[in-house]
């Protein structure tokens, strides 16, 4: 495999999500292809409108959800080495956590009609 070492032959280091869904056995290994390029491409959906998404006509959002499907096939690949869906599970967490603090602060500088930084 790519960027893996071999413990023993015929044996790679895998990250625990491909362990879990069985990557290291040859013949779940399709499987566990499609249920990791499955789970990438529900966090990356879900990192992009969390951190970066904006209003786009309908065609354009298609071709940006288009792509990054594209670009998540070979990402899968990585993932089986590389710590992708823990990495992109963090990002969904501080932007999630970043999202709720702002509409904290835009409900408080809502009711009191001024900034936050500006009261006493």
């Amino acid at each position: 495999m790519l960027l893996a070492t071999q413990k023993t032959p015929g044996e790679f280091n895998l990250t625990p999500i491909a362990e879990l869904f069985g990557a290291q056995n040859p013949e779940n290994f399709l499987f566990a292809y499609w249920m990791l390029f499955l789970l990438i491409n529900i966090m990356t959906v879900l990192v992009f409108n969390l951190g970066f998404a904006r209003k786009l006509p309908v065609l354009k959002m298609v071709v940006v959800y288009v792509m990054m499907l594209f670009g998540n096939l070979f990402i899968t690949f990585l993932a089986f080495s590389l710590p992708i869906i823990e990495s992109l599970f963090v990002a969904a967490v501080v932007l999630g956590v970043y999202r709720i603090q702002m509409r904290r602060r835009k409900k408080e500088d809502g009711e009191t009609g001024e900034p936050a930084e500006n009261r006493q």
